[in-house]
């Protein structure tokens, strides 16, 4: 016959057996979901990702450059070496013999008021004048450009904080159309002189000469005074450094390889992701 109290005591520790289990069953279970959603969100995004995504939406859509990961002064000084290894590397080329006249996408064609005459000339096979005139205008841009670095250097020092933000955000030229639009007028006054120069060194002038005097009737009906050679080749001296500095940005934005340095690895990489999110 069983014992009343010791049946009731054997009952009373099976209850508390399983009540242990169930707790841990319990702590496992919510061990486990916390766990499994640990997993989950670094297995989606990465926590890295996750914060970004949602605590940093607010910043995000009112400060671009923080979330890049720049300073200020980074993205000022990354700009401002990139521009200068651009301009540089432009002048570099367009600087050396044939610059100008080998490449068609810089080259200094004949002025629009000679056209007629070049069109003449090359209709009786005199190519030979034409070319000779072109090649001076050419020679005369080749030997002047490299003596605006210092121009082009002293532009770029003046770059400020907010003309970064909106450069480093904007398209592949965006450095170069600012550039142009801030400075040209000042950098087609500076170059003048220095093309006047160099076309006196390079003889455009006597070449000019002798490619309206082979024309003939069509040398004389143009309008010397309408004419201004020097400002021609100084605007497509400028067109031209405009384009290559445009090659020598988005190079630059693109492709690793031509950053040149870590700063401007960090800064166009981080703009370049931002950008593809």
């Amino acid at each position: 016959m069983h014992n009343p109290i010791k049946v009731m005591h054997q009952e009373h520790t099976d209850f508390r057996v399983k009540q242990r289990r169930m707790t841990t069953f319990a702590i496992v279970c919510i061990i486990s979901g916390i766990t499994a959603l640990t997993f989950s969100l670094r297995s989606e995004a990465g926590w890295g990702d996750f914060l970004n995504k949602y605590i940093g939406s607010d910043d995000k859509k009112n400060s671009g450059p923080a979330l890049a990961g720049l300073t200020d002064d980074e993205m000022v000084h990354g700009l401002k070496e990139a521009l200068s290894i651009g301009v540089q590397h432009a002048i570099s080329l367009l600087g050396q013999d044939g610059g100008f006249l080998n490449d068609a996408s810089v080259r200094i064609p004949m002025p629009s008021a000679l056209k007629s005459v070049e069109k003449g000339l090359r209709a009786v096979k005199q190519d030979k004048y034409a070319d000779q005139f072109i090649g001076t205008m050419n020679r005369a841009a080749e030997k002047a450009i490299p003596l605006a670095s210092e121009i082009f250097g002293n532009a770029i020092k003046k770059l400020s904080l907010e003309d970064a933000k909106s450069i480093l955000s904007g398209p592949d030229d965006a450095a170069t159309a600012f550039f142009r639009r801030n400075t040209e007028g000042q950098l087609s006054e500076s170059l003048f002189p220095l093309i006047q120069n160099a076309t006196n060194e390079t003889g455009v002038t006597s070449s000019y000469k002798n490619l309206t005097k082979k024309a003939g009737i069509l040398g004389g009906l143009i309008d010397e005074d309408d004419l201004d050679l020097d400002k021609h080749i100084t605007s497509k001296a400028l067109d031209g450094l405009f384009i290559k500095l445009a090659v020598e940005e988005a190079k630059i934005r693109q492709d690793p390889l031509a950053r040149g340095s870590d700063l401007l690895k960090k800064v166009f990489g981080s703009f370049s992701k931002q950008k593809s999110l």
